[in-house]
């Protein structure tokens, strides 16, 4: 069995929960929500989060606007709509609930 590919299942698998809780608080363009994911040191790739961010769109859970930039080309800001908000809402109970579950289950001896 390879651990690294049941790691990597499990990033994979928290991953939508966490992107759109970087969009909590405020817009943000792709590479902002990469670094925030790495610096949190959820190893993702730029491959896997477009199309994520596509399918969240496309699911009405993210809306964008184009805005300009003054050290390129205009960047894609991405924000939560209120179906997106109330989806993560969502997500925070069930998180809740699996990871208390998770944790009472491997801190049993």
């Amino acid at each position: 069995m390879n651990i690294e590919n049941t790691k990597a299942q499990m990033r994979k698998g928290v991953l939508e929960f966490c992107i759109l809780s970087v969009l909590k608080e405020k817009d943000a363009y792709t590479s902002e929500i990469l670094d925030t994911l790495k610096n949190a040191k959820l190893l993702v790739v730029e491959g896997t989060v477009y199309p994520l961010l596509t399918r969240l769109k496309n699911d009405g859970l993210l809306t964008y606007r184009w805005e300009e930039s003054t050290s390129g080309p205009p960047r894609k800001y991405y924000g939560l709509t209120d179906d997106g908000q109330d989806f993560l809402k969502e997500l925070n109970i069930t998180w809740n609930e699996l990871a208390g579950a998770v944790n009472t289950i491997t801190s049993q001896n």
